[in-house]
Order: structure tokens, then sequence, then C-alpha cells
């Protein structure tokens, strides 16, 4: 009975002084995420740190991450942060900001624990792109966007980590990582990885679920696809035939250029029916990509769904990971600089990804034409004339944030009439894809570029007129005429008045729902009609009201339809709300038509080579 007594009071003793902690000097930080013992919907995380020579010390929680070019602020998500010395004495700590706590004393730390809340069923996910995003469901799926539950410490960025998670024996993780297993107990089997730093970390995510993988070899590459479907409506097999065919193309597409042994797709389809993942889309990292979309959405339209951003995801292992600038190579978490280059990074992967369907058969050529003339038509939403360099570096700022979508479209554009330069000036035998595979000779994944000798490089490897491409179109305030580069290739660009319903065109509305508010809105980069330019409707504007009748999520349709009767010459009043003020805009109906580009003819016979040109550019 003594002895069961000192053995508790020695138990309550310890639990008031935190946890044990290794006096071993480690030469990692080591680090356990415990999937086991969830409570209130949290996941317990500890980091064990090797010996600090500081005397104060900064720990931080992402602020950014690299390919989501947003502030999302991670460190939103942490609770219950402490700081322990290596005998276990809880330390001092303040937090700083959203993202950063200070610690003093710091060569005595060994151990920060803390909790971490996900953002799948938050409001609105937190504001946080779903790829990019988090979710704890215990038992079910654990979507580890690891930067969101592991931190670091300032300047020590570049240690290995040792990261331990440890799992209910059911789950299986979905990853590109090499990794170990070891049992703990009965419920429990702990997974070991090893990083060489912080980056390599925040670069790999893991979706823990219930296994449903299927793996197949494509060349030397092996792709593995993890899903997890929250009401179990699909199954790994239901999408392997597509992404067979999609990923052998691309790998043959690419040719020599074979930069990974192994690629991932983490896949985590959503429950409609409650609050989860809301968002759609796909995240890339250097050997995987996390993809979430709805499981309402058919197969069909999954299929193809998978096919587009898996397409632009895989073709990221081109860039950044072999070619990438100093900014994204020693990225700042916290205070980052952004390279002029997005360009390259996001729309050259886009343009590859529209290039290799018809270059492998997947789309025909006027399918590949007409989805770059939508590019084009949408790019005109935006400024054209902003210096896309310009816009790249400051992309995080109020100024040019919402600018980002026209990466994947004048992005992709300028890869597109770069690609037809280049072959222009070798006679067709080369191209953006091979100008990619000399860059990541010269470079490689550990090697990055000065962000302002790029430009310097690719004339050195292409040809001295390319500057000028440069210096007008990417750097420069100049639009691109797109009519001019199809030219070369025998196609015939010009604009196309075309009539729309009021609210309508092509059947597609010019207006959405907010799924959260209900609230009914004017989408944002859309073409507008004549009609509501005239009305003075802007993207983003929230619908109250047409002619005095009011607009709801359920009694928006009726109003809406009755426009198709309208005629020209009658009076139209919109009650609409913009940024947090109701503003009442007013005019007469008249017949609503958009100016788009097309492409009104296709070339069949041979003008000054344009036939044989566009062979070589969407052949190869």
């Amino acid at each position: 009975m003594k002895a069961k007594l000192i053995l508790i009071v020695l138990m309550a003793f310890l639990s008031c002084k935190g946890p044990i902690i290794s006096t071993e000097q480690p030469s990692k930080v080591s680090v356990i995420i415990d999937l086991v013992n969830v409570r209130n919907d949290k996941v317990n995380v500890s980091l064990n740190f090797p010996y600090v020579d500081h005397g104060t010390v900064v720990f931080c929680i992402p602020k950014t991450v690299p390919g989501t070019y947003s502030t999302d602020n991670y460190g939103r998500f942490i609770e219950n942060l402490k700081a322990f010395d290596k005998k276990g004495t809880e330390m001092q700590t303040r937090k700083l900001d959203l993202n950063r706590w200070e610690i003093v004393n710091a060569k005595e730390l060994g151990q920060i624990t803390y909790e971490v809340n996900d953002t799948y069923d938050i409001e609105k996910e937190g504001g946080v792109f779903s790829p990019a995003g988090t979710n704890i469901d215990a038992g079910k799926n654990f979507m580890l966007n690891l930067y969101a539950f592991v931190g670091y410490i300032q300047n020590m960025e570049n240690m290995p980590y040792q990261l331990n998670i440890e799992r209910p024996t059911h789950l299986y993780p979905g990853t590109a990582l090499d990794f170990y297993s070891k049992n703990k107990d009965d419920n429990c089997i702990q997974d070991v990885f090893y990083m060489e730093r912080y980056f390599e970390l925040t670069d790999n995510p893991i979706m823990y679920a219930i296994p449903d993988t299927l793996s197949f070899k494509t060349d030397t590459m092996e792709i593995v696809l993890s899903l997890y479907s929250a009401t179990g409506k699909y199954k790994a097999r239901d999408l392997k035939p597509a992404l067979i065919k999609t990923m052998t193309a691309q790998k043959k597409f690419l040719g020599k250029i074979d930069n990974t042994d192994r690629y991932a797709v983490l896949l985590y389809l959503a429950d409609p029916a409650k609050l989860d993942a809301r968002g759609a889309g796909a995240l890339e990292h250097n050997n995987s990509t996390t993809v979430v979309f709805s499981e309402n959405t058919s197969l069909e339209v999954l299929e193809q769904a998978l096919i587009d951003v898996v397409s632009h995801e895989f073709f990221h292992i081109l860039t950044p990971l072999n070619v990438h600038s100093e900014e994204i190579h020693n990225f700042d978490f916290n205070d980052p600089k952004m390279s002029k280059h997005l360009w390259m990074y996001e729309g050259v992967t886009e343009y590859f990804a529209q290039l290799f369907q018809v270059n492998q058969g997947l789309c025909s050529d006027t399918e590949f034409f007409e989805r770059m003339t939508e590019k084009i038509n949408t790019s005109k939403q935006f400024d054209d004339t902003v210096p896309f360099t310009l816009m790249s570096e400051y992309i995080l700022t109020d100024a040019h944030k919402n600018s980002f979508y026209n990466v994947y479209q004048k992005g992709a554009l300028i890869g597109m009439c770069l690609d037809i330069t280049l072959r222009e000036l070798s006679d067709g035998q080369s191209g953006i894809l091979d100008l990619m595979q000399q860059l990541g000779q010269k470079y490689g994944k550990d090697r990055p570029f000065k962000d302002d000798e790029l430009v310097n490089e690719i004339v050195r490897l292409t040809h001295p007129s390319i500057r000028t491409f440069f210096e007008t179109y990417v750097y420069g305030e100049t639009p691109i005429p797109y009519e001019l580069f199809l030219e070369k290739v025998g196609l015939t660009l010009q604009t196309e008045i075309i009539e729309t319903d009021y609210f309508f065109k092509d059947q597609i509305p010019y207006v959405d729902i907010n799924r959260d508010s209900g609230d009914i809105y004017f989408r944002n980069r859309t073409n507008l009609n004549s009609f509501l330019k005239e009305m003075g409707v802007q993207g983003g504007d929230i619908l109250r009201a047409i002619n005095g009748k009011p607009i709801s999520k359920d009694g928006y349709r009726e109003p809406i339809l009755e426009s198709r009767q309208w005629k020209p010459g009658q009076d139209v009043s919109f009650l609409i709300e913009r940024e947090g003020k109701e503003i009442v805009l007013k005019t007469k109906t008249i017949i609503p038509t958009v100016t788009e580009w097309k492409i009104l003819e296709i070339h069949q016979s041979e003008i000054n080579g344009a036939l044989q040109l566009r062979k070589f550019w969407l052949n190869g």
C-alpha cells in the first residue's frame, strides 16, 4: 500500500513537471504526431530539439507555403503550445503573432508540444484552399499537409528531421516518401520518416486512411494513387484506367526527362452532406500532389477533372522541382520573397498540361486550339499591361494577389508563344520542352538560379532574339499579339461578336451561389456581356433584387429566368451589394453581346512553311 502511494505521488509530481526529456544531444529534430489519441478533434504534436546555440529563439508555424501564393497563417490552428527544458520543466513562451512564439533561455530547450486543429470542418475552411488544408477524422482519415502540423525554429530550417507518426493499425499512409514501420502495441503502429531539412518535410504530404491504393509503372516511374472517399462511393480502381492512360502519355511526352522514380496522387473525396472540404483542385509537390473533389461528382466528370489537375501538377517535376530560383529553394515560410518567374513555374506547367494532350492524341488539334483561345479570352479580364514578372514578384500583395488566376491563363500563353518562337528559330527542331530539359541539366533540384540571371541563361541556350521576347512581353508592358504568333503556325485569330442571354452565355450563368452565405453574386474573372457592363455590374457584386423582387438562395431562379422575356428598351434595376454597401443600378435593356477571340480558320495549305512548323509545334 505504501509503495502504491509513493508511486502515485511520484506520478503526480512528474505530470506537474511536464514530460521527461532525454538529455542526449540528437543531431536532428525528432517529431511525434499522435493519430491514435485524438481528443476534441485535435492531434497532439511534440518536437524534441538538438542543442540550441541561442539564448532566445523563435518557433514558427508557416504563414504561407510554396504553391499556394496566399497568406494562410497556419499558426491559427495551433493551440496550447508549451516549451520544456531538458529536465521537463515548463519554460516561458511569448506569442509574437499568429505564427510565431518566442522562447528565452533556449539553450535549455528540449521539447515543444501543442495541439493541432484541422481546416476541413471549420466554417469556410478558415479560408485555406482545400488541397492545402488538413483533415482530422479519428479512425477514418487524416490529411497531413505537414507544414500545418510541424513547425521549425527560425534559422534552424536546415536541420534534419525524423518524423514519427503513431497511427491506428487499420489505417495506412499514402505518400511518395520512403519509411519503415514498427509495432508499438496491438492498437498502434509507428511510421518513421527521415527528411534532410524542413523544406523536404513540408513538401511531402501524407494521407492516412483505410487502404485503398493502387500503383503501376510507366517506364521507370512508379505511380501511386491513394484514395479516400468519405462515404465509400468511389474506389481507386474506378479511376485506374484514366490515370494510367494520362500518366503514361505524360511520361512518353517527357521522353528522356526522368526526375523522380515515384509519384503519389493523394485523392480526397469530400462528403457534401456534412461540414467537409468544400474547395476543389490540387496542390503540387515535387513528388506528389494532393487532390480534393466532392463525392457528388460523376465518374465521367471526376475522370476528366483528375486528368486536368494531375496533368498540371505532375509537370511540376520539370519546374519548380528541377528548375527554380533561390527564393523557392530557400523559401522563407513566414516572410517569403517571391520569384519573378511564375510564368515558368505555373504558366509553362499549365501549357505542358494542354500541349501533351494534343501531342499524345488525347485531344484533337481543334480542341487544343479552343482551350488556348479560351485562355486568351480569360486573360483579357486582367490588366494586360502589368509586367508579368512584376505581378509575380509581388503576388502576395493586395495590389496583385487577385491576379494569380491569370498565371494559368496568360502564363500558359507566354509558354505557347515562346514555344512557337523557339520552333521557328530552330526550323522546328527545338521547343520549350527541350529548353526545360537543358535548364534542368544545368541546375537541378539542388542548384537554384539567381532570379535576375534566368533570362540570360535562356538566351545563351537558345537565340539572342529571345531576349527581346522577354523584355517586351514578360518584363515589359506590351500585350502579347497572339494573332502574330499563331499566324506563324498557319492559324488565324480574330474577334467575334456573340449574342448572349442577359444572365447566361451558352447556358453558363454569369452569377453563382456562395454555398456558405447563400448570396447570389456575379462571378469574377468573367467576360460580362454588354448589358451587364452597361448596367455597371462588377465581378463580386452580390445581387439583392431585380426590379424590386428580392433575390435569395431559394428564390433566385424565377426573377433571373424572367429576363429571357425582356425586350430591348425596357427599364431594369438591380439592387446590388458591393463592399458592404447597397447600390441601385439602372439602365435600359439592349441585346446583350460579348466580344471573344476565335480561331476562324486553320490553313491547310503550305504558307511560308507554316503547316510544317505547326506539325513540329504540336507533334514534337
